[in-house]
């Protein structure tokens, strides 16, 4: 919806206000880039024509002959004024106009003979000196219009990635409150793609913002004044295109908006495609299907090939669609123009156009400033695209900002003490999708210091029992509860500052080592980092086998260390945290036997005194757990010691064979 859209991409230009200065100095240097244009223009064409062309003439000469035309022309005026007062019937609207002119005369001439001491005193007396003396004029014209550019440009750039930078922290604030099955959904690179590629897009759009598109106008509307005040009458009778341009150009405006907004969810899946085949690539090489991954990359990518294709046929009708009606509008100014002159006229078809005639010169000059709009005008066209391009990023930009987080902080949360009765789930019942149930009316209670060990089929539900106690999602129906309070009536951060997460991925940040177990706790010592480790015994490992130590960055997703290194540094990560409730989602099905019996003997020592819930299928972590929870369908079949459920549960038996 382009209301809509222009609404988002008017959001994003809100955030360069906080420049205000920077945006009050831009204007100024656009407003002086625009005003060094047209004078510019102006220095070139109309004293050149009137006065270095001429043989023998300065400035002090130009001056005193318009002083001596004018002086006649109000001697010719007076005399026709005198003429017509003397017949029987004077014309009272043509002694008006003539009353007029004389009155524009004396003012242009009053103007003269002010500006004639300063002129004689300052100015060149030989022609070729004059000539010199102008060229020097617009050089330094010149010199200070690019001292403004440079300095615009460069404002007009920090004031476009400033405002980027916090629409981009804005961006991955709200992500990161996102549910975590949000990614799992929708795919990481979908929400890369917005943050990096759509941002830098609306980067771009910001920076015309404060760029061309307060720059270029300001020139054109200098070079119309200038031709206006030649004559306004004349400049409209050129001018009568635009309204057809106008229709035009919101046309491209149209087509350009839906391609690009396309082209963005192209880029998206682009992004997608990429970041899974990477995350799967030993997978992909184990069973030999990068002919596969290749055609299907192909797809996407000639499909986005496509799309922006279709961009840079409408871009490119865009310059030649402005510079044909600029070209009209040159031309039909060059013929009313000659027409007027030519004919020594000031009206056409009785519309008066001029006060007076039109000498060569001054036609020159309109017909300059015509040329010097027509610049400005191909520039704005030129980031006509762009500015459809941010639009569009805006809208998906936004999307993402605007976005309900599905789960947050209740309105008024109550205080959560410190876990030390139970964790009871009441009849809970949980479905990802609607009338596709994962949990079925689940009734748990597990008491403050108990270690209970959930086991069952993929896809029985463990895992989902975890994440509505973490609240990475809500229950569908009934409630989870720690110590007699509902876990959505407290603040996320207070619920899950007590509890402690090793997943079955140990993921790890691309920092050091210590910055890793730190990560559990951010004020923790030193000290306190190393006495974690030493308790998830990776103590000796850290210090023995890697070069430097504590200090030794792990890589990505901790990709230079064993995953039985990994594991037992994301077990430091939690154990620094000293929670009253750890939580293990099959924290040792993907580690060595060694690492997994460091592991059980770091948890026998650590569940002392706290909570442990343990999902698990590794019949090796039993002898940790208190009891024993056995799931099948979204539904707990059985519970009981591990020695009871063998003689009482048939299904833990076949399941312990």
């Amino acid at each position: 919806m382009p209301g809509k859209s222009q609404y988002n991409y008017f959001r994003a230009v809100r955030e360069t206000f906080r420049y205000k200065p920077l945006i009050f100095a831009a204007v100024f240097c656009a407003l002086m880039i625009s005003v060094l244009w047209g004078g510019n223009i102006a220095a070139v064409v109309y004293p050149i024509t009137e006065i270095c062309l001429k043989k023998d003439s300065t400035f002090l000469t130009w001056l005193d002959e318009k002083i001596q035309e004018n002086d006649e022309k109000i001697q010719e005026i007076e005399n026709e004024t005198a003429k017509l007062q003397n017949t029987p019937k004077a014309n009272v609207r043509q002694m008006t106009v003539l009353k007029k002119n004389v009155q524009n005369y004396q003012f242009r001439n009053e103007w003269y003979r002010w500006a004639r001491p300063y002129i004689e005193k300052y100015t060149p007396k030989k022609p070729f000196q004059t000539v010199v003396y102008l060229m020097v004029i617009i050089l330094i014209g010149t010199a200070a219009k690019l001292g403004f550019m440079i300095t615009h440009t460069f404002l007009s750039a920090v004031i476009a990635n400033g405002a980027a930078m916090r629409i981009r922290e804005q961006l991955y604030q709200k992500v990161l409150r996102y549910e975590t099955d949000y990614f799992s959904k929708q795919g990481i690179g979908s929400t890369m793609t917005r943050l990096t590629n759509d941002v830098g897009v609306l980067t771009g759009g910001l920076d015309s913002i404060y760029g061309k598109i307060v720059r270029e106008p300001f020139k054109l509307v200098v070079c119309l004044a200038v031709a206006a005040s030649i004559s306004w009458q004349l400049l409209l009778l050129t001018l009568v295109i635009i309204p057809l341009a106008v229709y035009a150009v919101r046309w491209l405006a149209a087509s350009i908006k839906r391609s690009v907004r396309k082209s963005l969810e192209e880029t998206s899946r682009l992004f997608g495609r990429i970041e899974e085949t990477f995350r799967a690539i030993k997978i992909v090489k184990s069973f030999t299907r990068e002919s596969f991954e290749r055609h299907k990359f192909h797809r996407i990518n000639y499909a986005n090939y496509r799309r922006q294709i279709t961009i840079v046929k409408y871009g490119a009708l865009t310059n030649p669609m402005i510079e044909l009606f600029g070209i009209i509008t040159v031309c039909l100014a060059v013929v009313v123009g000659a027409y007027l002159v030519m004919g020594e006229r000031t009206d056409i078809w009785g519309i008066a156009m001029l006060s007076e005639p039109m000498d060569v010169g001054t036609l020159i000059l309109f017909f300059a400033m015509l040329a010097g709009a027509a610049d400005p005008a191909r520039r704005l066209s030129d980031i006509f695209t762009q500015f459809q391009s941010a639009a569009a990023a805006a809208d998906r930009v936004y999307e993402i900002i605007d976005r309900k987080v599905p789960i947050g902080d209740p309105p008024k949360p109550v205080p959560m003490p410190k876990h030390s009765q139970s964790i009871r789930f009441d009849n809970v019942s949980f479905e990802y999708e609607a009338n596709r149930p994962v949990l079925k009316n689940i009734s748990l209670e597990i008491p403050f210091g108990e270690c209970t060990a959930i086991l069952g089929a993929s896809g029985c539900g463990k895992s989902t029992l975890i994440n509505l106690l973490s609240r990475f999602a809500d229950v569908t129906s009934g409630a989870v509860l720690i110590d007699g309070l509902p876990v959505t009536a407290v603040k996320l951060r207070d619920l899950l500052g007590q509890i402690g997460l090793v997943t079955q991925e140990p993921i790890l940040f691309n920092e050091t080592v210590l910055d890793n177990i730190r990560y559990g706790r951010a004020e923790a010592t030193k000290e306190e980092v190393v006495e974690a480790a030493k308790q998830a015994f990776a103590h000796s490992f850290i210090e023995q086998e890697l070069a430097q130590g504590y200090e030794t960055v792990v890589g990505p997703g901790g990709g230079n260390l064993s995953g039985g290194q990994r594991q037992r540094i994301a077990l430091a990560r939690a154990f620094i945290r000293n929670p009253p409730i750890l939580l293990l989602d099959e924290a040792t099905s993907q580690i060595d036997i060694q690492s997994e019996r460091m592991i059980h003997q770091a948890l026998e020592t650590f569940k002392q005194g706290r909570t442990v819930i343990m999902v698990t299928h590794r019949l090796s972590a039993l002898p940790l757990a208190d009891r024993v929870i056995l799931m099948n369908e979204g539904r707990i079949i059985a519970s009981g010691t591990h020695a009871e459920l063998l003689q009482t549960s048939p299904e833990y038996a076949r399941f312990h064979g």
